[in-house]
């Protein structure tokens, strides 16, 4: 029998603040979120924070979260804000922007 969670789809918003720009954030989330089969975008706000959507199975949106929490080496995550969102606001594929 399968676990309903796990085939569950879902979708998130995060708002990740710290030094996350110019520290290869955005491309090495794509690459995350890719690897998981998730969909959605990442992109440098103008406050210097990284906004994330992705949208995908639960499990996977919960990976992504995890690695958020840390992003890549360069990165100084100091905070990760999530909320739920609709799975229509994330694009199709995953996109930097």
């Amino acid at each position: 029998m399968t676990d309903p969670d796990h085939t569950a789809q879902t979708a998130a918003r995060f708002r990740i603040t710290g030094r996350v720009q110019g520290v290869y954030f955005r491309a090495s989330t794509r690459e995350q979120a890719q690897r998981l089969g998730l969909r959605g975008h990442a992109i440098n706000l103008r406050d210097g924070s990284v906004e994330v959507i992705a949208a995908g199975s639960a499990d996977a949106v919960e990976a992504l979260a995890a690695w958020l929490a840390h992003g890549p080496p360069m990165a100084r995550v100091d905070r990760v804000e999530r909320e739920a969102v609709d799975m229509s606001t994330a694009s199709a594929g995953f996109v930097i922007g």
